[in-house]
């Protein structure tokens, strides 16, 4: 359809990504501030401002992860589609 090759590949990479970026913001805080002790959906029992530590984090590293994919993805002796690979496998 005079799109690239790798265009498919990417599109879909892209939907699981956003997928797990934006489910794990909707529940993550919300699992590791949840009191351990209950007995239906038990938590961590984390404070608060750990939980959002720790989504800082993981925002941070989703962020900064394309930056680095794309310096991976640009190397000649890795190749387009093994970067890709990789970034399945983390």
């Amino acid at each position: 359809m005079g799109h690239p090759i790798g265009l498919f590949i990417l599109f879909f990479m892209e939907m699981w990504e956003r997928f797990s970026f934006y489910g794990m913001k909707a529940i993550l805080v919300l699992y590791l501030i949840k009191k351990h002790n209950e007995t239906i959906n038990p938590g961590l029992g984390w404070s608060e401002k750990e939980a959002l530590s720790l989504y800082g984090w993981y925002n941070m590293f989703v962020y900064f992860s394309g930056l680095l994919g794309g310096y991976i993805g640009d190397l000649k002796s890795f190749g387009q589609l093994n970067t890709i690979k990789l970034g399945c496998f983390i």
